[in-house]
C-alpha cells in the first residue's frame, strides 16, 4: 500500500499537517489518550507503523525519535470520569481536540485515524481508515499515544497493584476480570463499561 504524506495532499489549506490517533478506547480502566504530531519531512523516523504491530521496546525507541525530530507533538487524554460522563467516543474526540490544541505549531490540516473525527476550529480535518499504517504522521501519533498510556497504566499499577494494570493495561483480560469480581472497581475504572458495572453490582 502507498503511504500517504504531506506532499500527497491537495494544497487548499495553509499551515502544516498534523497526524492524530488515540490509544485506550477499549480498556475497562485508565484514560483514553490521544497524540498529535507534525513531522519534519526531512527527518521522518524510519520504521513508523501502527503501534499495535510494534513491540514495547521498538515503540519506546520510536517515541524517543519522534519527540526529538518532529516539528511539534502533543499528548492529551480524557480521564475515566470524563469517559463515563461523555461516552467513550466523545471522550476520545475530547482527547484529540486537546492534543491538537497542545501543539505549539498551528496545523492547517489534521488527519485522523479511523472513520470519524472530531470537529476542530481553524483547520480542515480528514478521517483516514487504517491511517495509522498508511500515514507517517498518524503512525507517529499512534506510537506516542500508546507509549504515554502504557506509562500511565504502570503508574496506576503502583497505586492499585492488585489489578495487574502493568500487565494488561486495563483491558478486560481474565486476570483483570477476576480481580474486578473479587475486589470491585477502583477509582481508575470506567464505571459506564458493563463489566465494571457488573462487578460493582450495578445494573
Amino acid at each position: 500500500m502507498k503511504r500517504v504524506g504531506q506532499a500527497d495532499l491537495p494544497q487548499f489549506f495553509s499551515g502544516p499537517v498534523a497526524g492524530v490517533d488515540e490509544a485506550g478506547r477499549g480498556p475497562l480502566a485508565g484514560p483514553v489518550t490521544a497524540a498529535a504530531v507534525i513531522l519534519d519531512r526531512t527527518r521522518v523516523p524510519a520504521g513508523l507503523a501502527d503501534s499495535k504491530t510494534l513491540g514495547a521496546g521498538r515503540r519506546g525507541e520510536l517515541a524517543t525519535a519522534i519527540r526529538r525530530d518532529a516539528l511539534a507533538w502533543s499528548v492529551a487524554w480524557a480521564d475515566p470520569a470524563e469517559i463515563d460522563t461523555l461516552n467513550i467516543l466523545q471522550a476520545t474526540y475530547l482527547a484529540m481536540r486537546r492534543a491538537v490544541a497542545g501543539l505549539h505549531l498551528r496545523p492547517g490540516h489534521v488527519q485522523v485515524d479511523g472513520k470519524g473525527c472530531p470537529r476542530l476550529r481553524g483547520c480542515t480535518v480528514e478521517a483516514i481508515v487504517k491511517g495509522d499504517s498508511l500515514v507517517p504522521a498518524i503512525s507517529a501519533a499512534s506510537i506516542l499515544a500508546k507509549v504515554h498510556r502504557d506509562e500511565w497504566m504502570i503508574r496506576l499499577h503502583r497505586r492499585w497493584p492488585e489489578y495487574g494494570f502493568d500487565r494488561h493495561k486495563g483491558y478486560g483480560t481474565g486476570v483483570h476480570l477476576a480481580a474486578l469480581l473479587s475486589r470491585g472497581p477502583c477509582a481508575a475504572h470506567r464505571r459506564s463499561f458493563r463489566p465494571v458495572r457488573s462487578a460493582a453490582g450495578e445494573s
